[in-house]
């Protein structure tokens, strides 16, 4: 039997499994926007920022291999279609990544008015790299997306 039966799993998640996920999910981005806050404080541009970003997948795929991905995502393709709860869940786990994403465009002199867009251009292609260097089990898409997207990010800073 394992450590977590039946009984002290419904213990701690008396809503079952869907209550599971949400909390895995909102803790995934407290925790993704926590990394961005500290990556952001070291950051000195928009660049270097979606670079750390992209650093920390880099690094875990070839430490751990390609078995690791986003439960953002994950959880997305598979359940917030039937599921109310759980998709408000997901919508606040990306709110709280994007918002210190834009907070930190925001204090490298990104526009207000682009942060946000920018935030979401940031983190859709960081997702679909993620999905497709675990396909392909290479990290060639994550190096595209910080070289492809960097002097965008950069031109957005304000002159």
């Amino acid at each position: 039997m394992s450590a977590w039966s039946r009984g002290s799993l419904q213990h701690y998640f008396p809503g079952g499994k869907d209550q599971l996920v949400r909390e895995a999910v909102a803790w995934t981005g407290k925790f993704a926007g926590g990394r961005v806050k500290r990556y952001a404080a070291r950051a000195s541009t928009p660049a270097e920022l979606f670079a750390a970003m992209v650093g920390q997948w880099r690094d875990q795929f070839r430490d751990a291999g390609f078995t690791a991905g986003c439960p953002l995502v994950a959880t997305t393709a598979d359940v917030v279609s039937v599921n109310e709860k759980i998709r408000a869940a997901v919508r606040e786990g990306f709110e709280t990544w994007l918002g210190p994403v834009g907070e930190g465009l925001r204090g490298m002199g990104v526009p207000e008015e682009r942060s946000r867009s920018l935030a979401v251009v940031m983190i859709s292609a960081l997702e679909g790299a993620i999905v497709l260097a675990r396909g392909q089990e290479d990290v060639g898409p994550l190096d595209a997306v910080v070289t492809e997207l960097g002097p965008l990010l950069d031109a957005a800073v304000r002159a």
